[in-house]
């Protein structure tokens, strides 16, 4: 392996000498900020285990020993955990436990359209249900398109009645996973997608309209290049599904088309749109995943089709499909913080990721599955995500603010050196353990992710497979950067202030209020005092325009094969507008999904500035979206 990683190395450009990572002048004498404790001892801790030391050591043991050499792999993985390698939430969990749960964080599942059996492949709707509660309850979340589901209104011929809507079914997964989590503090986590062209799409944006309505679910619409392309010329279109409209359901646009769809009737896109804008500016839901571009991007699109996420949108998958994450934490890779000399080490990060590739392969033959679908998915196919954590504070240790065109290069450089790491280490994979079953040079290297990569890299998959079909995702990382990071800022967001206060949801009802500090905020501090004025870098999530944080997620799109979450935070005064405006321009970016949360809106972010309305900095903040999530997704 180490000659392709030299190789990579060469490739990302490292000028900084590997090293191994000292800590910033000042923290040593740094207590840990009581949440970070909490979380460390209650999410992830088993008996015995008083520090994230124990926690990493237990997770090295128990994914080494799926090598034959596992003492020495279980030190390499010791130690690629030390310099800033965090495996997801349920691999700290539950590796090396007797716990009988899941070491994957999400999945995707079917759901079709009958009540009972199959059809078409997917379950009906409630074995669907009954799948998604074994997945919750085993520590999964899960999301699903329920695309199928007839609309309301719809003709069931069996019983020559009406159909009640796929908004009325999912009021039954929203229990059933209410239900679930009452078993303890870890909440379900569920996204609901519906297509655009849906006759009941006006229905399931308006949903959470009503409160208390589907409180247990992250909403997004899916919609295609030729929806956004009738937005954009203020055409109409055709709200269609398979199932036969009941008698006085048909309007004057109903009828048959040649490709067996029943049109429902016709509707204004823009008017649409505007809806779906509208909810997203009160709600936060819907989402919009751009179908189509997830479509075109996937390297395996001649073998699966994608309608659906996870629920945090950082992986599109197939039916069954799975979320394997990890993260690097950038900040331990930053040279010189705070100085005018300050870099980042490519070189470093390049010689991180073979191990952490390695050990997110092993979590796929080790973990449990909570149905037999989700394992022979995952084996055929050995999907992974790793990403990163902390570029916000790890841009402003380099004295970079978050919404110049410098920081998206330096962070644009990040991921491009870790996607070709990522993929060497799968090449070299590949060659000691064999590529993925599914594997084939031939309409692999048709994917157009893999034409961008490298031409060395793309002779290296032809000749040796990869053993993993993708490799990289960004997910939210709010637990884990708490737990094992001291609260570095969540994947690729922006900082959301410097001092702030939580509330952390308990088992039951209960919550709990925390004080805290960023990381990078408390590493300044412990090098230059309290008085210190902080540099122009200390930019946080409010006072960066939603342009500047979608052009951060432009621009590391093309560099990450699955896909990135990142909530776009909006000031109060944010219009309905703005936002239809930075929705169009998503995915005219060639986005694979975007979402909003705007403070003030009727959804309650988690977080919360500790002064009246001000930061440290000055700058007028309130409550955000914590970590890309949901108000209820639990990420990692």
């Amino acid at each position: 392996m180490s000659v392709v990683v030299g190789w990579v190395t060469a490739v990302c450009g490292g000028k900084c000498l590997e090293a191994e990572y000292s800590p910033v002048m000042g923290t040593a004498n740094m207590q840990p900020q009581q949440i970070t404790v909490d979380v460390l001892r209650e999410k992830y801790a088993r008996p015995g285990e008083a520090d994230a030391e124990a926690i990493r050591r237990r997770v090295a043991r128990a994914l080494a020993a799926g090598e034959a050499d596992a003492q020495t792999w279980a030190a390499r993985f010791l130690a690629v955990q030390q310099r800033g390698f965090i495996p997801a939430g349920r691999i700290n969990a539950v590796a090396g436990t007797a716990l009988r749960a899941t070491q994957i964080n999400c999945f995707v599942q079917p759901v079709g359209d009958s009540i009972a059996g199959a059809e078409d492949g997917r379950p009906g709707i409630y074995p669907a249900l009954q799948q998604a509660a074994e997945t919750l309850r085993r520590g999964g979340g899960v999301g699903y398109d329920f695309s199928a589901i007839r609309p309301a209104g719809a003709l069931v011929h069996s019983t020559q009645s009406r159909a009640s809507g796929p908004v009325s079914y999912m009021r039954l997964f929203d229990r059933s996973c209410e239900t679930i989590e009452s078993a303890g503090a870890r909440r379900g986590a569920q996204m609901g997608i519906l297509r655009v062209d849906h006759p009941d799409i006006q229905a399931f944006v308006a949903a959470k309209d009503k409160p208390g309505e589907l409180t247990n679910f992250n909403l997004s619409v899916a919609a295609g290049d030729a929806f956004m392309r009738a937005v954009a010329a203020g055409d109409h279109i055709e709200l269609v599904h398979p199932a036969e409209p009941f008698g006085d359901r048909r309007g004057a646009d109903s009828h048959r088309r040649a490709d067996g769809l029943w049109v429902y009737r016709r509707v204004s896109a823009r008017r649409l749109f505007a809806q779906i804008a509208t909810r997203s500016w009160r709600h936060g839901d819907p989402g919009m995943l751009f179908i189509d571009t997830i479509r075109r991007e996937n390297n395996l699109r001649a073998h699966e089709d994608i309608v659906a996420t996870n629920p945090c949108a950082e992986q599109p998958l197939p039916a069954y499909g799975c979320c394997c994450l990890g993260a690097i934490d950038l900040t331990r890779l930053v040279q010189a913080p705070f100085t005018p000399d300050a870099r980042f080490d490519l070189t470093g990060l390049a010689a991180l990721v073979p191990d952490a590739v390695r050990m997110l392969d092993l979590v796929l033959s080790q973990t449990r599955w909570p149905l037999a679908q989700q394992a022979r998915e995952a084996h055929a196919k050995r999907r992974i995500g790793l990403g990163v954590t902390g570029l916000g504070d790890c841009l402003i240790m380099l004295g970079q603010r978050y919404d110049s065109a410098a920081a998206r290069r330096t962070a644009a450089a990040i991921v491009r050196c870790l996607r070709d790491a990522a993929y060497a280490a799968s090449v070299a994979l590949a060659q000691e353990k064999g590529p993925f079953p599914l594997f084939d040079a031939e309409t692999l290297l048709r994917a157009p992710f893999i034409r961008r990569l490298p031409t060395r890299l793309r002779a290296l998959i032809r000749a040796h497979g990869l053993r993993n079909s993708h490799l990289l995702a960004i997910a939210p990382t709010g637990s884990i950067s708490l737990a094992f990071t001291d609260n570095v800022s969540s994947g690729i967001e922006p900082a959301y202030a410097w001092r702030y206060v939580r509330q952390r949801r308990l088992a039951g009802d209960d919550s709990k209020t925390y004080q805290l500090q960023d990381h990078a905020y408390r590493l300044f501090r412990a090098r230059f005092g309290a008085e210190a004025p902080l540099s122009d870098a200390f930019v946080s999530a409010l006072q960066i325009d939603a342009t500047a944080q979608m052009a951060m997620l432009a621009a590391l799109t093309p560099y990450i094969d699955a896909g990135i979450s990142k909530t776009v935070n909006l000031r109060p005064e944010t219009t309905p507008a703005e936002i239809r405006a930075l929705y169009f321009d998503a995915w005219r970016a060639g986005l694979k999904s975007l979402s909003t949360f705007r403070a003030g809106s009727a959804r309650t972010g988690i977080l919360h500035t500790d002064t009246a309305g001000t930061d440290p900095a000055g700058a007028a903040t309130g409550p955000v979206a914590a970590s890309g999530c949901g108000p209820h997704a639990r990420c990692d």
